[in-house]
């Protein structure tokens, strides 16, 4: 029987992608409350992000149901790209519906100094009045005020929050939808009864913002399911621990703490592993005594019988937990080219009025290794969508192509990536040319086999995507690799694989990324300072920068 305070509950839960399961939650075992903030952790794969969506509501569990009430808020991995044309304060103000409001309160006030027939102007006077009453019971210019500010803390300035969403970064827009899932929360104190489904918040977050942040979830008092690679966010916020076991394809509940979490599933494991060893010792001797007796035709029913136990016992107890198979994530081996691939003069991209960035000039020679920086909103997706030839530079510059020039780009957002395609489809459309078998091993190396090579791209984790666009760069011979935030999603042991991969890789490299671990690992040459495009001789001084963008 459910519990009213409850605000998510499973009921014999079952997740699957295809014909794998991910998950088993027999009878009410997951369920969120006000205050329970909830740490959804497991390996990349494991399948936590499907999980997310399912609790959302944005897709149906394979079996059982799931039960929600009350508000939801909900952060996928993936922008929404909702109205492009929507300013990023309207689309914050849309949580309470202040930007709606507000529109028409506009258009009453305009009607009021505009039309000369008293009857239309008493109609607008009494329709504005009754929009204000609503728009100051909703927060009003209070809320508007605080909604600038949750913007301003996680680096949407005032001058962002009046551009249309069309011309903000994937990484702005994803910080516009966070400040509408926090202002809706807030309801003007920063606690509310709101459940927050947060998949990878920090993604594009500055150090400031992240604190900030840590703080605001510390505090809220709906529930919370969070999904992050961020051990200190998960340690300062989650009172509680949902862990996916993807051997066992279960999941374990932890009421307490991420730090006791830990120390109370390495106790698990150790007890499963006991508890097996016991299990396989008796076995074995009771197949031992089994197989003197079947010698024996008087004694061969008990031998049978013997046997029968021995089966039972090795498989009551728990599975035991192996080592995470980890992915061999390499960089191409790369392509013969000239002394300069890539070349690129008087770059420049506007939106309507809005210059992001003008008359950027770039050297790519053959071995480089150059990192761009700048605040976010500065151009360097843009920067680097223009290099790999996704968009076009305004006004007079372009793009020089050397001799033997082949780029490998990976982009943030996984727009590389066909969402209706299977993983082999995208594979084969990424490699042409490439012999089958030899994909099949790539792909093997990158963890993806068997069945998943059917599974619809769409489907997969931000960590499983990552993996799935580094394993296209692989086949490609790139000797020059456009790299927007490549370790992004990533779980430690795999993010790891992508920094050796930077620290061993022979060819140029252009690197975005706020991991300053994967700067470390490059060992830059030189830095590309954006908007301004001002290019320097890489200094330690600029990890500072890495570190606060």
């Amino acid at each position: 029987m459910l519990v009213f305070s409850l605000v998510i509950v499973t009921n014999d839960f079952e997740v699957r992608v295809g014909a794998r399961t991910l998950l088993t939650a027999p009878k009410q075992q997951l369920r969120v409350q006000p205050g329970d903030r909830i740490g959804l952790v497991g390996r990349n794969g494991a399948g936590k992000t499907t999980t997310m969506r399912i609790l959302a509501g944005e897709t149906e569990p394979y079996g059982g149901s799931v039960t929600r009430s009350g508000e939801i808020g909900y952060l996928p991995q993936d922008s929404r790209e909702g109205n492009l044309e929507q300013t990023a304060r309207d689309r914050v103000l849309s949580a309470r519906g202040l930007d709606t409001i507000m529109r028409n309160m506009d258009r009453q006030q305009e009607i009021m100094e505009t039309t000369e027939d008293p009857r239309r102007r008493d109609q607008a006077i009494k329709k504005y009045a009754r929009l204000e009453e609503r728009y100051h019971s909703l927060g009003g210019y209070e809320g508007n005020a605080e909604a600038a500010q949750i913007c301003d803390t996680l680096g949407l300035p005032a001058r962002v929050l009046d551009q249309p969403l069309k011309t903000l970064s994937g990484g702005q827009r994803r910080r516009v939808e966070l400040a509408q899932i926090l202002f809706a929360a807030s309801a003007g104190s920063g606690k509310s009864t709101t459940t927050l489904l947060l998949d990878e918040p920090t993604n594009h977050l500055d150090a400031d913002s992240i604190m900030w942040l840590r703080e605001f979830l510390a505090k809220h008092e709906g529930g919370l399911v969070l999904i992050s690679h961020d051990v200190k966010l998960l340690a300062a916020v989650c009172n509680k621990i949902w862990f996916l076991d993807a051997v066992r394809a279960e999941v374990d509940v932890y009421n307490m703490g991420y730090r006791r979490y830990l120390e109370a599933r390495a106790a698990d494991e150790a007890r499963r592993r006991r508890e097996r060893a016991n299990a396989e010792k008796k076995a074995a001797a009771l197949k031992e005594q089994a197989a003197r007796f079947g010698a024996k035709a008087t004694k061969a029913a008990a031998a049978k019988q013997m046997l029968a136990r021995a089966d039972r016992l090795v498989g009551s107890a728990d599975k035991v937990r192996q080592k995470d198979r980890v992915a061999h994530i390499s960089f191409p081996t790369p392509a013969p080219c000239g002394k300069t691939p890539l070349q690129a003069t008087g770059l420049t991209k506007t939106y309507g009025s809005l210059e992001v960035f003008a008359g950027v000039d770039l050297a790519v020679d053959k071995q480089s290794r150059v990192v761009v920086l700048g605040f976010n909103g500065a151009g360097k997706t843009t920067l680097l969508r223009l290099l790999a030839g996704e968009e076009h530079t305004d006004g007079a510059g372009g793009i020089v192509t050397g001799h033997g020039l082949k780029i490998g780009y990976f982009a943030q957002e996984h727009n590389t990536i066909d969402p209706n395609k299977t993983v082999w489809e995208n594979t084969i459309a990424a490699c042409p040319d490439a012999v089958e078998q030899d994909l099949r091993s790539l792909l093997g190396a990158f963890l993806f086999s068997g069945e998943q090579l059917q599974q619809p791209a769409g489907t997969l984790s931000g960590g499983e995507k990552t993996r799935l666009a580094l394993a296209a760069l692989v086949s490609s011979r790139a000797n020059v690799l456009l790299l927007d935030e490549p370790t992004n999603n990533l779980d430690p042991i795999s993010r790891e694989q992508v920094l050796q991969a930077l620290r061993t890789y022979t060819g140029a490299v252009v690197l975005v990324t706020h991991d300053p671990g994967a700067v470390r690992a490059l060992e830059p040459e030189r830095v590309i300072i954006l908007p301004d495009g001002d290019e320097d001789l890489w200094s330690d001084d600029y990890m500072e920068i890495v570190e606060l963008s």
